[in-house]
C-alpha cells in the first residue's frame, strides 16, 4: 500500500484526476496512492477507490477500457460436471442449465430461460387451442363433412407449434444421441415427431384417413407447461440465496486522512477503516476499533436479541446495527465474507447429488431404450394384429407409450428435494455442504461432541491462581506472556486475566508447543513451562502439591493448567467455561431423535466429568489429544455405529474429516469448517437437531418423489400400450398421456417444495 500523504507537485499547481479526469491541487486532494512509483491524486475518496482497484484500467482505457463483468457460470443439477458459459440445456438428461453462482446485482434479475419458455408456451397456447377445436369438431356427427378440409389449417397452426415451440424439444433429443444419452426429450421429440411427419404425410392422401396434429400440437404445448412449472418451481429454490444476498450492504463508509465518504462495498479492501452509523447494515466483516453498539445479528445466528458489541470484537457483513455507532476495521471482503460463503455453500449443495440419486441414473440409463423397444412391439403388435386403420392405431399407441414414459419425474425426484432442502437449511442457520452428508446424517446413530466451544461457549475465564514461589500476578504474568504465542482458547483466557490486571507482557524466546499438553520458553532469563500433567511429565518436573491442589478445582469443572519455572513447580491457574445455555435443551432435543451423545475433550478427565454430570452425558472420552478423537471415532464406527462428530477447533479436523458426517460450529475455526458436511452458522448445537429432522424430512421426501415416479410408469405405459382395449375397448390418446407425463413432473416438484414448510 503506497503512501496517502505524499505530495509532490508545487503548492498551486494542478494534476489529473486518473479516474474522472479533473484538476486536482495535491495539497487539497481527498486523498493520494501511490502505484508503480508515482503518485496520483483524487478529487474523492470514490475516485480513490475505484483507482485503488484497478489502476490499469484508468492508465491505459485502450487496453482496458470498462471494468470486467463478472463471469457467471452455468450447470446443470442432474450433472454438476457439466459447465457452460452460457444458459441452455445439459447434453446428457436436456435439463435447463442454472448459474452456478448469484452476484448481488443480478439477485433479483429475471430467469431468462423461464422468460423464453414462458412466452413460447403463451404463443403455442394460442395456437393449439383453435387446432384442438377443430379436429374435435371434426369428431362431432354434424361437423364430420369438415374433417377433410380442415387438415389444411390444422398444419397450419401445429407446424410452428412444433416446429418452433418444440425446437428446444429436438435440440435436446438430437443432443442426447450424439452423446448417448437417451433421456427424456429422446422420447418427446420420437414422439412428437412420429406423429406430426405421419400427419404431414397423409395430409392430402385420397379418402380420409385421421392425422393427428391436434396431438403433436398439444403434446409440444403441455411439455412446455411442464417445463414452465419445473423452470418456476427451481427458481423458487434459489429463493433462499436471493433472501441471503438482498441482505448484503451496497454502501460504505469509508475513512482516509480524516476524511470520509460513501463508497461501494466492492472497493472496500481488507485494513480499511469504515464508520458504521446507528442503524445501518455492517458492510463487511472485520473488528470494532472505536466505539460500541448492539447488533443484530439474526441474519448469521436466528436471534432477534441484539448483541453488545465493544472494541475488539467481531461484526459480520449484512448484520443490523442498533443505536450506536462505531469504527471497524475490514477483514474479510467480497467472496471472504461470511454472507458470501454462506451463499456459496448453499449453492454447492444445492448442486450437488445424493448418493441415492444414482439408484434414479442406473434405472434411467436402461429405461429409455426399453420404452423405445416398447412403443416398437406396442406399434407392430397393433399393426398386424389391431383393428383399421391399422397404421393410425399403431402409431396413435406407439406415440402415447413415449410420451407418457418420459422420465422427467423420475430425473426431477432428488435434485428438487435436494435443492429446496438447502435452500431451507440456509434460512435455519445449517449449511449442508453437499447432498452426501444430508444423506448420511439421516441413518447417524451417535453423535461425538467435542467439549470446549461447543458444549460450551468457548470463551474460558480464569477463576483460581495459586502460586508457591511467586506472587500470583508475576505468575500470572509469566503464564500470559507465554500464552500469547498460542491460539487456544484458554491462552486467551489467560492473558485476558493478564490485562484486566494492567500486567506488563514480556517477550518469549524460545518458544516450544507440545500439542495436547502445552508449552515452554524463555522470559526474562526464566524457563517457563505452563500446561497439564503430561507436560510435566515428559519434562521430568515432579508436581509436588500442586496435583493435590489441582483436583477440587476440576471437580469444580475447572481445567487446570500446571505452571514451572526453571524446571521446578511453581503454581496453578485455575480456568472454567461456561456451559452453552441453549445446550442443555439441544441435548435433550438430541436424545429425542435417537442419538446416542457422546463427549470427547482433550481435559483433563475430572474437568470433563463434571461437565458431564451436569449435562447428563454418560459416556466420556477425556484427556484425549487430537490425533486420538480420530481413533475415537473409528472405535465407535467399528462398533457398527454410525457417527456425526460435532466440533469447533482445529483440533476437531481430523475427527471432522472422518466422521460419516462432520459438524462444524460457525463460531468457530475455518479450518473445522473446511473438513465438516455440515455447518451451524450460530454455533448453536439446536442447529443439529435443525439438520438431523431437514435430512430425515428430506430423504422421506426424496422416496416418496422416486415410488411415485417408479408406480407412475409402471402404471402408464400398459395402458398407453393398450392393454385394457380387448376388455373395455379403452385407448389412451398421446394428449391425455402428455397430460398424465406433465401431472407426474408437477406433483412431483410440488411435493419436493413442501420441504419448504417442513417443521425443524
Amino acid at each position: 500500500m503506497g503512501n496517502p500523504f505524499q505530495i509532490l507537485s508545487k503548492p498551486g499547481a494542478t494534476v489529473k484526476d486518473p479516474v474522472c479526469g479533473m484538476d486536482v491541487e495535491p495539497a487539497r486532494a481527498a486523498g493520494a496512492w501511490e502505484h508503480e512509483g508515482k503518485t496520483y491524486s483524487f478529487c474523492g475518496l470514490n475516485c480513490l477507490v475505484k483507482f485503488r482497484a484497478a489502476p490499469a484500467r484508468y492508465l491505459n482505457p485502450s487496453v482496458i477500457a470498462a471494468p470486467a463483468a463478472q463471469a457467471v457460470e452455468y450447470t446443470c443439477p442432474m450433472h454438476p460436471e457439466v459447465r457452460s458459459p452460457a444458459p441452455g440445456a445439459c447434453p446428457f438428461c436436456g435439463m435447463a442449465l442454472e448459474p452456478r453462482t448469484f452476484a448481488p446485482g443480478a439477485a433479483n434479475q429475471p430467469n431468462p430461460e423461464l422468460t423464453a419458455m414462458r412466452r413460447r408456451f403463451w404463443i403455442c397456447l394460442a395456437l393449439t387451442v383453435p387446432v384442438f377445436l377443430l379436429a374435435m369438431a371434426a369428431m362431432v356427427p354434424p361437423w364430420m363433412s369438415i374433417e377433410h378440409w380442415s387438415r389444411w389449417p390444422e398444419l397450419a397452426l401445429a407446424t410452428p407449434v412444433v416446429l418452433w415451440g418444440g425446437w428446444p424439444f429436438f435440440e435436446r433429443a438430437w443432443a442426447s444421441l450424439v452423446h448417448r444419452s437417451p433421456n427424456m426429450f429422446t422420447l418427446i421429440g420420437i414422439g412428437t415427431a412420429a406423429a406430426y411427419l405421419y400427419s404431414l404425410a397423409i395430409v392430402a392422401a385420397p379418402g380420409h384417413p385421421p392425422v393427428y396434429f391436434e396431438a403433436a400440437a398439444v403434446i409440444t404445448t403441455l411439455v412446455l407447461l411442464g417445463q414452465v412449472l419445473e423452470l418456476r418451481a427451481r427458481d423458487q429454490t434459489a429463493s433462499a440465496i436471493r433472501a441471503l444476498l438482498e441482505l448484503a450492504p451496497k454502501k460504505a463508509r469509508l475513512i482516509w486522512n480524516g476524511r470520509e465518504a460513501d463508497v461501494g462495498v466492492e472497493y472496500v479492501q481488507p485494513g480499511d477503516h469504515l464508520r458504521v452509523r446507528p442503524g445501518e447494515k455492517v458492510p463487511v466483516d472485520g473488528a470494532v476499533l472505536e466505539g460500541s453498539s448492539a447488533i443484530d445479528e439474526s441474519m448469521v445466528t436466528g436471534e432477534s436479541i441484539p448483541v453488545e458489541k465493544n472494541s475488539g470484537d467481531r461484526v459480520s457483513g449484512g448484520t443490523v446495527n442498533g443505536a450506536g455507532g462505531f469504527v471497524m476495521r475490514a477483514e474479510h471482503v467480497g467472496a471472504d465474507t461470511l454472507l458470501a460463503r454462506i451463499v456459496h455453500l448453499v449453492g454447492e449443495a444445492q448442486r450437488s447429488r445424493a448418493p441415492i440419486q444414482r439408484l434414479a441414473d442406473v434405472v434411467a440409463s436402461y429405461f429409455v431404450p426399453a420404452v423405445v423397444l416398447a412403443a416398437a412391439v406396442t406399434f407392430a403388435v397393433w399393426f398386424f394384429a389391431g383393428p383399421e386403420p391399422r397404421l393410425a392405431h399403431a402409431l396413435v399407441n406407439a406415440v402415447a407409450v413415449l410420451i407418457i414414459a418420459c422420465p422427467c419425474a423420475l430425473g426431477l425426484a432428488t435434485p428438487m428435494s435436494i435443492m429446496v432442502a438447502a435452500g431451507r437449511g440456509a434460512l435455519e442457520g445449517v449449511l449442508v455442504r453437499n447432498a452426501e452428508a444430508l444423506e448420511r446424517l439421516e441413518k447417524v446413530d451417535t453423535l461425538l461432541i467435542d467439549k470446549t466451544g461447543t458444549l460450551t461457549e468457548g470463551k474460558p475465564r480464569v477463576f483460581s491462581v495459586y502460586n508457591r514461589s511467586a506472587s500470583g500476578d508475576e505468575l500470572l504474568r509469566l503464564a500470559a506472556s507465554l500464552e500469547q504465542a498460542s491460539e487456544h482458547p484458554l491462552a486467551a483466557a489467560v492473558t485476558a486475566a493478564a490485562h484486566e490486571k494492567n500486567l506488563a507482557l514480556a517477550s518469549v524466546e524460545d518458544f516450544r508447543a507440545f500439542p495436547g499438553r502445552g508449552i515452554a520458553g524463555r522470559i526474562d532469563g526464566r524457563t517457563v513451562a505452563l500446561g497439564n500433567s503430561a507436560l510435566f511429565a515428559e519434562l521430568k518436573i515432579e508436581p509436588g502439591d500442586l496435583a493435590a491442589r489441582a483436583e477440587p478445582l476440576r471437580a469444580a469443572g475447572q481445567t487446570v493448567l500446571l505452571v514451572a519455572l526453571d524446571g521446578h513447580p511453581a503454581g496453578l491457574i485455575g480456568v472454567a467455561d461456561s456451559i452453552k445455555p441453549s445446550t442443555g435443551e439441544a441435548l435433550r432435543l438430541l436424545r429425542a431423535e435417537g442419538l446416542r451423545i457422546v463427549m470427547v475433550s482433550g481435559d483433563h478427565p475430572a474437568s470433563a466429568a463434571a461437565v458431564a454430570r451436569e449435562l447428563g452425558i454418560a459416556e466420556v472420552h477425556a484427556g484425549v489429544l487430537p490425533e486420538r478423537k480420530q481413533e475415537v471415532v473409528r472405535d465407535l464406527e467399528s462398533q457398527g455405529r454410525i457417527v456425526a462428530m460435532a466440533g469447533d477447533g482445529v483440533n476437531d479436523a481430523p475427527a471432522l474429516a472422518a466422521a460419516s458426517v462432520g459438524i462444524a460450529m460457525g463460531t468457530g475455526a475455518d479450518v473445522a469448517m473446511e473438513s465438516a458436511g455440515v455447518t451451524l452458522v450460530k454455533g448453536d448445537l439446536r442447529g443439529i437437531v435443525k439438520a438431523v429432522r431437514l435430512s430425515r424430512a428430506t430423504m422421506r421426501n426424496i422416496r416418496q418423489n422416486l415410488f411415485f415416479a417408479f408406480l407412475y410408469n409402471a402404471l402408464g405405459i400398459p395402458l398407453a400400450a393398450g392393454i385394457l382395449y380387448p376388455a373395455f375397448g379403452w385407448l389412451l390418446s398421446p394428449m391425455i398421456a402428455a397430460a398424465a407425463m406433465m401431472f407426474s413432473s408437477v406433483s412431483v416438484i410440488a411435493n419436493a417444495l413442501r420441504l419448504r414448510r417442513v417443521a425443524l
